[in-house]
């Protein structure tokens, strides 16, 4: 698979997406931010689930994360449910584009966190939507590893 990300804190995750999606590649994203929601990710509130990635003009952005507002943060304060812009290389936006255009792929974001020098970022996957069979069929699978593991547990 893919290599593993540098994740310190982990702030959201979005669990649903590993049962709607069957994740093909992973990226890390940087996440422009403002202050105010910076210091609320790092009390640890945020909501990844409902969200989605959208490209736009050659720009990558997270749509509808929701970030609550800074609860010491004056009239200042951010819109919790704003378009952030993600960072990312030229390459790795048409990367994502192309799939996302030619092949009918979905970018999904998959968890947002910090990493070991205190940055906020967002890995993102290139995705395939699965089918309702699919669902079943990883649902009966996961059911058997379970088993598998309590006979294993019992009898071994």
């Amino acid at each position: 698979m893919s290599k593993a990300f540098n994740k310190v804190k982990v702030v959201a995750d979005n669990r649903r997406a590993f049962y709607e999606y069957s994740v093909e590649e992973r990226f890390e994203a940087g996440i422009a931010l403002k202050g105010t929601e910076v210091k609320s990710l790092r009390n640890g509130e945020a909501n990844i689930a409902e969200s989605y990635v959208g490209v736009d003009e050659g720009e990558v952005w997270l749509v509808n994360a929701h970030i609550p507002e800074y609860s010491h943060g004056n009239r200042m304060n951010h819109d919790p449910r704003r378009r952030r812009k993600l960072l990312l290389h030229a390459r790795e936006i048409n990367k994502l584009f192309g799939a996302v255009n030619r092949q009918g792929m979905t970018i999904v974001p998959l968890s947002m966190y910090f990493n070991g020098e205190g940055k906020a970022k967002l890995e993102i996957a290139l995705a395939k939507g699965k089918k309702a069979h699919d669902k079943r069929a990883a649902i009966k699978e996961r059911d058997w590893k379970r088993e598998q593991g309590r006979i294993l547990r019992n009898h071994g």
